[in-house]
C-alpha cells in the first residue's frame, strides 16, 4: 500500500448548487484533491487544515499561477494551524 501524502487546505468556495468546494494541495502546490460537500453536511463534517491523501487520488495542478498560489496558501495554513485543527 502506498504512503499517503499530507495536503493542506488552500481553497474554499461555494457553488450555485448549494455545495461547498474545498481544495487541498501538496505543500509544493503541484497536486491537489478537490472535495464537494453539501452545505448541510458541514454541520456534521469538520473541515480540517490538512488531510492525508493517497497519491493516486491527487490530480496535477496544471496552471502555473494556481500552483504558485496553492503553494503559498499551503505554507500559510501549515504555519498557522495544526493539521487536525478545524478551519
Amino acid at each position: 500500500m502506498a504512503d499517503t501524502e499530507r495536503c493542506w487546505l488552500v481553497e474554499r468556495s461555494y457553488t450555485d448548487r448549494d455545495l461547498v468546494v474545498v481544495v487541498y494541495a501538496t505543500p509544493d502546490g503541484e497536486r491537489m484533491r478537490r472535495k464537494e460537500l453539501a452545505a448541510s453536511m458541514l454541520e456534521r463534517t469538520t473541515v480540517t487544515a490538512a488531510i492525508e491523501v493517497e497519491p493516486d487520488d491527487l490530480e496535477p495542478v496544471t496552471n502555473p499561477e494556481t500552483r504558485e498560489r496553492y503553494a503559498m496558501e499551503a505554507e500559510r495554513v501549515r504555519e498557522a494551524h495544526d493539521p487536525d485543527a478545524p478551519v
